[in-house]
Protein backbone atom coordinates (compact mmCIF):
# COMPACT_ATOMS: atom_id res chain seq x y z
CA UNK A 1 0.00 0.00 0.00
CA UNK A 2 1.40 3.09 -1.18
CA UNK A 3 1.22 6.43 1.31
CA UNK A 4 2.27 9.79 0.42
CA UNK A 5 4.86 12.06 2.06
CA UNK A 6 4.25 15.69 2.48
CA UNK A 7 6.70 18.39 3.56
CA UNK A 8 6.54 22.44 3.60
CA UNK A 9 9.16 24.24 1.64
CA UNK A 10 11.03 26.87 2.93
CA UNK A 11 13.97 27.33 0.58
CA UNK A 12 14.31 30.65 -1.30
CA UNK A 13 13.10 30.70 -5.24
CA UNK A 14 15.81 29.25 -6.77
CA UNK A 15 14.62 25.14 -5.78
CA UNK A 16 13.08 25.13 -9.48
CA UNK A 17 16.60 25.47 -10.53
CA UNK A 18 17.53 21.87 -8.98
CA UNK A 19 15.30 19.89 -11.02
CA UNK A 20 16.45 17.77 -13.39
CA UNK A 21 16.99 18.73 -17.25
CA UNK A 22 13.32 18.69 -18.88
CA UNK A 23 12.55 18.36 -22.55
CA UNK A 24 9.65 19.89 -24.13
CA UNK A 25 7.01 19.06 -27.12
CA UNK A 26 8.75 21.37 -29.71
CA UNK A 27 9.31 18.25 -32.07
CA UNK A 28 5.26 17.57 -31.74
CA UNK A 29 4.13 21.27 -32.47
CA UNK A 30 3.00 20.33 -35.81
CA UNK A 31 0.48 18.07 -34.37
CA UNK A 32 -0.69 21.27 -32.43
CA UNK A 33 -3.30 23.92 -32.51
CA UNK A 34 -2.72 27.63 -31.47
CA UNK A 35 -5.23 27.37 -28.72
CA UNK A 36 -2.99 24.09 -27.50
CA UNK A 37 -0.07 26.31 -27.64
CA UNK A 38 -1.56 29.06 -25.31
CA UNK A 39 -3.51 26.59 -23.43
CA UNK A 40 -0.97 27.16 -20.65
CA UNK A 41 -2.01 30.76 -20.10
CA UNK A 42 -5.86 30.12 -19.94
CA UNK A 43 -6.75 26.60 -19.09
CA UNK A 44 -8.61 27.46 -16.07
CA UNK A 45 -10.95 30.05 -17.66
CA UNK A 46 -11.77 28.85 -20.61
CA UNK A 47 -12.48 24.90 -19.67
CA UNK A 48 -14.76 26.50 -16.48
CA UNK A 49 -16.73 28.26 -18.88
CA UNK A 50 -17.02 25.91 -21.84
CA UNK A 51 -17.17 22.94 -18.84
CA UNK A 52 -20.66 20.74 -19.22
CA UNK A 53 -22.78 21.35 -16.82
CA UNK A 54 -21.58 24.72 -15.85
CA UNK A 55 -24.07 27.40 -15.07
CA UNK A 56 -24.00 30.90 -12.94
CA UNK A 57 -27.38 30.93 -12.48
CA UNK A 58 -27.09 28.27 -9.54
CA UNK A 59 -24.34 30.14 -7.73
CA UNK A 60 -24.71 32.80 -5.08
CA UNK A 61 -22.99 36.20 -5.66
CA UNK A 62 -19.88 34.77 -3.39
CA UNK A 63 -19.46 31.74 -5.01
CA UNK A 64 -19.46 33.58 -8.47
CA UNK A 65 -16.56 36.06 -7.33
CA UNK A 66 -14.69 33.18 -5.72
CA UNK A 67 -14.88 31.91 -9.39
CA UNK A 68 -13.67 34.53 -11.16
CA UNK A 69 -10.90 35.52 -8.72
CA UNK A 70 -9.91 31.86 -9.50
CA UNK A 71 -10.41 32.28 -12.67
CA UNK A 72 -8.09 35.64 -12.86
CA UNK A 73 -5.34 34.20 -10.94
CA UNK A 74 -5.26 31.26 -13.20
CA UNK A 75 -4.56 33.67 -16.09
CA UNK A 76 -0.24 33.39 -16.03
CA UNK A 77 2.10 30.66 -16.99
CA UNK A 78 1.43 27.74 -14.98
CA UNK A 79 2.18 23.98 -15.69
CA UNK A 80 3.50 21.42 -13.93
CA UNK A 81 6.97 20.20 -13.27
CA UNK A 82 8.08 16.93 -12.52
CA UNK A 83 10.96 15.84 -10.20
CA UNK A 84 12.22 12.14 -9.50
CA UNK A 85 15.37 12.84 -6.30
CA UNK A 86 15.79 9.26 -4.75
CA UNK A 87 14.70 5.29 -5.26
CA UNK A 88 14.55 2.56 -3.12
CA UNK A 89 15.27 -0.83 -3.99
CA UNK A 90 12.84 -3.37 -2.08
CA UNK A 91 14.06 -6.79 -1.60
CA UNK A 92 11.40 -9.80 -0.93
CA UNK A 93 11.59 -13.15 -0.97
CA UNK A 94 10.53 -13.74 -4.14
CA UNK A 95 11.36 -10.73 -5.99
CA UNK A 96 13.38 -7.37 -6.16
CA UNK A 97 12.29 -4.08 -7.35
CA UNK A 98 13.15 -0.33 -7.48
CA UNK A 99 10.75 2.25 -6.70
CA UNK A 100 10.61 6.12 -7.60
CA UNK A 101 10.19 8.95 -5.52
CA UNK A 102 7.95 11.26 -7.75
CA UNK A 103 7.40 15.35 -6.55
CA UNK A 104 4.87 17.68 -8.94
CA UNK A 105 6.01 20.75 -8.34
CA UNK A 106 3.45 23.80 -9.95
CA UNK A 107 5.39 26.56 -11.50
CA UNK A 108 4.24 29.91 -12.04
CA UNK A 109 3.98 30.27 -8.43
CA UNK A 110 5.86 29.03 -5.18
CA UNK A 111 5.04 25.75 -4.65
CA UNK A 112 5.00 25.84 -0.83
CA UNK A 113 3.41 22.67 -0.34
CA UNK A 114 4.59 19.37 -1.92
CA UNK A 115 3.56 15.74 -2.15
CA UNK A 116 5.99 12.93 -2.93
CA UNK A 117 4.43 9.51 -4.37
CA UNK A 118 6.34 6.24 -5.19
CA UNK A 119 5.93 4.19 -8.14
CA UNK A 120 7.56 1.09 -9.72
CA UNK A 121 8.45 0.65 -13.24
CA UNK A 122 5.49 -1.68 -13.75
CA UNK A 123 3.22 1.40 -12.96
CA UNK A 124 5.02 3.52 -15.53
CA UNK A 125 4.44 0.76 -17.90
CA UNK A 126 0.87 0.20 -17.08
CA UNK A 127 0.30 4.13 -17.48
CA UNK A 128 1.84 3.79 -21.18
CA UNK A 129 0.28 0.66 -22.24
CA UNK A 130 -3.00 2.51 -21.23
CA UNK A 131 -2.84 5.78 -22.69
CA UNK A 132 -1.81 3.71 -25.89
CA UNK A 133 -5.04 2.63 -26.41
CA UNK A 134 -6.04 6.08 -26.81
CA UNK A 135 -3.47 8.34 -28.17
CA UNK A 136 -1.17 6.12 -30.37
CA UNK A 137 -1.16 8.90 -32.56
CA UNK A 138 0.39 11.50 -30.08
CA UNK A 139 2.46 9.00 -28.26
CA UNK A 140 4.58 8.45 -31.84
CA UNK A 141 7.21 10.67 -30.64
CA UNK A 142 7.03 9.88 -26.97
CA UNK A 143 8.67 6.35 -25.47
CA UNK A 144 8.96 5.06 -22.33
CA UNK A 145 12.52 4.21 -21.02
CA UNK A 146 13.30 0.20 -21.41
CA UNK A 147 14.50 -1.71 -19.16
CA UNK A 148 18.20 -3.13 -19.68
CA UNK A 149 18.73 -6.73 -19.49
CA UNK A 150 22.04 -6.70 -17.81
CA UNK A 151 22.97 -4.59 -14.71
CA UNK A 152 19.28 -3.16 -14.23
CA UNK A 153 20.19 -2.75 -10.38
CA UNK A 154 23.21 -0.88 -10.81
CA UNK A 155 23.12 2.44 -9.46
CA UNK A 156 24.65 3.76 -12.87
CA UNK A 157 21.17 2.09 -14.60
CA UNK A 158 19.49 3.39 -11.87
CA UNK A 159 20.13 7.11 -12.13
CA UNK A 160 19.53 7.31 -15.82
CA UNK A 161 16.25 5.49 -15.97
CA UNK A 162 15.36 8.44 -12.73
CA UNK A 163 16.38 10.91 -15.64
CA UNK A 164 14.16 9.11 -18.42
CA UNK A 165 11.31 8.20 -16.66
CA UNK A 166 11.17 12.14 -15.45
CA UNK A 167 11.66 13.44 -19.25
CA UNK A 168 8.72 10.99 -19.95
CA UNK A 169 6.06 12.42 -17.33
CA UNK A 170 7.12 16.06 -18.65
CA UNK A 171 7.06 14.80 -22.67
CA UNK A 172 3.22 13.32 -21.77
CA UNK A 173 2.55 17.10 -19.71
CA UNK A 174 3.36 18.73 -22.68
CA UNK A 175 0.19 16.94 -24.72
CA UNK A 176 -2.90 18.66 -23.70
CA UNK A 177 -5.29 15.69 -24.09
CA UNK A 178 -2.87 13.02 -22.30
CA UNK A 179 -2.76 15.25 -19.01
CA UNK A 180 -6.35 15.74 -19.08
CA UNK A 181 -6.64 12.02 -19.49
CA UNK A 182 -7.92 9.85 -16.38
CA UNK A 183 -5.18 7.52 -17.15
CA UNK A 184 -2.95 10.08 -16.69
CA UNK A 185 -4.19 11.53 -13.49
CA UNK A 186 -4.98 8.19 -12.02
CA UNK A 187 -1.04 7.59 -12.38
CA UNK A 188 -0.16 10.02 -9.38
CA UNK A 189 -3.44 9.71 -7.47
CA UNK A 190 -5.40 6.22 -7.50
CA UNK A 191 -3.13 3.97 -4.98
CA UNK A 192 -3.18 6.52 -2.80
CA UNK A 193 -7.14 7.28 -3.18
CA UNK A 194 -7.83 3.20 -2.83
CA UNK A 195 -5.57 3.17 0.23
CA UNK A 196 -7.90 6.06 1.89
CA UNK A 197 -10.82 4.34 1.04
CA UNK A 198 -9.70 1.38 2.42
CA UNK A 199 -8.90 2.80 5.78
CA UNK A 200 -11.96 4.77 5.90
CA UNK A 201 -13.97 1.44 5.86
CA UNK A 202 -12.43 0.27 8.21
CA UNK A 203 -12.45 3.06 10.39
CA UNK A 204 -9.16 3.72 10.40
CA UNK A 205 -10.00 7.63 10.19
CA UNK A 206 -7.08 9.16 11.15
CA UNK A 207 -4.68 8.06 8.91
CA UNK A 208 -7.50 7.83 6.14
CA UNK A 209 -7.81 11.97 6.49
CA UNK A 210 -3.52 12.43 5.71
CA UNK A 211 -4.28 10.20 2.68
CA UNK A 212 -6.80 12.16 1.15
CA UNK A 213 -5.59 15.63 2.17
CA UNK A 214 -1.96 14.37 0.36
CA UNK A 215 -4.10 13.14 -2.59
CA UNK A 216 -6.40 16.31 -2.71
CA UNK A 217 -3.15 18.50 -3.48
CA UNK A 218 -1.98 16.36 -6.36
CA UNK A 219 -5.46 16.56 -7.40
CA UNK A 220 -5.71 20.03 -6.96
CA UNK A 221 -2.65 20.38 -9.36
CA UNK A 222 -3.51 18.06 -12.11
CA UNK A 223 -7.26 19.04 -12.17
CA UNK A 224 -7.57 22.87 -12.49
CA UNK A 225 -8.94 21.50 -15.94
CA UNK A 226 -12.02 19.95 -14.09
CA UNK A 227 -13.12 20.91 -10.63
CA UNK A 228 -15.24 18.19 -10.32
CA UNK A 229 -12.88 15.72 -9.72
CA UNK A 230 -11.94 17.11 -6.41
CA UNK A 231 -15.57 16.56 -5.28
CA UNK A 232 -15.44 12.63 -4.00
CA UNK A 233 -12.10 13.31 -2.24
CA UNK A 234 -13.41 16.64 -0.80
CA UNK A 235 -16.46 14.42 -0.04
CA UNK A 236 -14.51 11.85 1.88
CA UNK A 237 -12.89 14.40 4.22
CA UNK A 238 -15.87 15.41 5.01
CA UNK A 239 -16.58 12.18 6.50
CA UNK A 240 -13.39 11.65 8.40
CA UNK A 241 -13.21 15.37 9.72
CA UNK A 242 -16.91 14.98 10.95
CA UNK A 243 -16.30 11.43 12.65
CA UNK A 244 -13.15 12.59 14.11
CA UNK A 245 -15.55 15.46 15.68
CA UNK A 246 -13.81 18.14 14.04
CA UNK A 247 -16.76 19.82 12.96
CA UNK A 248 -15.88 23.21 11.82
CA UNK A 249 -13.33 21.49 9.61
CA UNK A 250 -16.02 19.68 8.14
CA UNK A 251 -18.06 22.28 7.56
CA UNK A 252 -15.71 24.28 5.71
CA UNK A 253 -14.29 21.59 3.48
CA UNK A 254 -18.37 20.54 2.47
CA UNK A 255 -18.50 24.59 1.50
CA UNK A 256 -15.35 23.87 -0.77
CA UNK A 257 -17.37 21.11 -2.48
CA UNK A 258 -20.72 22.39 -2.64
CA UNK A 259 -20.39 25.32 -5.08
CA UNK A 260 -18.96 22.42 -7.47
CA UNK A 261 -21.39 20.00 -7.02
CA UNK A 262 -24.19 22.74 -7.66
CA UNK A 263 -22.12 23.99 -10.82
CA UNK A 264 -21.68 20.39 -12.45
CA UNK A 265 -24.91 19.10 -11.90
CA UNK A 266 -22.76 16.11 -9.40
CA UNK A 267 -26.38 14.90 -8.39
CA UNK A 268 -25.61 12.28 -6.59
CA UNK A 269 -23.40 14.25 -3.84
CA UNK A 270 -26.25 17.28 -3.59
CA UNK A 271 -28.65 15.68 -1.26
CA UNK A 272 -26.16 14.18 1.30
CA UNK A 273 -23.66 16.99 1.33
CA UNK A 274 -26.76 19.06 1.95
CA UNK A 275 -27.86 16.83 5.32
CA UNK A 276 -24.31 16.36 6.39
CA UNK A 277 -23.71 20.57 6.02
CA UNK A 278 -27.25 21.16 7.72
CA UNK A 279 -26.56 18.89 10.86
CA UNK A 280 -22.93 20.23 11.23
CA UNK A 281 -24.69 23.73 11.02
CA UNK A 282 -26.72 22.99 13.49
CA UNK A 283 -24.20 21.48 16.28
CA UNK A 284 -21.83 24.60 15.15
CA UNK A 285 -24.28 27.13 15.90
CA UNK A 286 -23.84 28.29 12.07
CA UNK A 287 -26.74 29.66 10.32
CA UNK A 288 -27.91 27.15 7.76
CA UNK A 289 -31.40 28.71 6.77
CA UNK A 290 -30.83 28.77 3.29
CA UNK A 291 -29.05 25.57 3.15
CA UNK A 292 -31.95 23.72 4.53
CA UNK A 293 -34.19 25.30 1.97
CA UNK A 294 -32.09 24.27 -0.88
CA UNK A 295 -32.21 20.57 0.81
CA UNK A 296 -35.70 20.81 1.07
CA UNK A 297 -35.55 22.00 -2.71
CA UNK A 298 -33.38 19.15 -3.99
CA UNK A 299 -35.53 16.55 -1.83
CA UNK A 300 -38.78 17.46 -3.46
CA UNK A 301 -37.63 17.82 -7.13
CA UNK A 302 -39.84 16.56 -9.29
CA UNK A 303 -37.54 14.47 -10.73
CA UNK A 304 -37.34 12.42 -7.40
CA UNK A 305 -35.18 11.82 -4.22
CA UNK A 306 -31.67 12.86 -6.08
CA UNK A 307 -30.13 10.38 -3.37
CA UNK A 308 -31.54 8.04 -0.79
CA UNK A 309 -28.14 7.03 0.80
CA UNK A 310 -26.17 9.08 3.61
CA UNK A 311 -22.82 10.88 2.53
CA UNK A 312 -20.61 8.17 4.17
CA UNK A 313 -22.26 5.48 2.73
CA UNK A 314 -21.91 7.18 -0.66
CA UNK A 315 -18.45 7.50 -0.10
CA UNK A 316 -17.44 4.10 1.81
CA UNK A 317 -18.91 2.73 -2.03
CA UNK A 318 -16.14 4.31 -4.12
CA UNK A 319 -13.03 1.94 -4.89
CA UNK A 320 -15.49 -1.45 -3.88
Amino acid sequence: MCFFSRRKESGSMDSESQLLDLRTDDGRRARTTPADESEHHLETSLDTEASPGFSASCLTTAELQQHWRAVKQEIRCIKLLFEIPSTRTIEQATSRYVVYQIVVIRSGSYDRERVSIERRYSDFLHLHQQLLQDFSEELEDVSLPRKKLVGNFSEENIAERRVALCDYLTQLCALRYIRRSPAFIAFFTHSELKAAHDLLRGGRFSQALEVLQSALVLQEKLSTHNPALLVPTLCALVVCQRDLQDFHAAFQTGHRALPAVRRYGLSKYRAPLLEVMVDLGYKLENPVAQLQEELIKVQNSPHGPVSLVSLKELVVQEFT
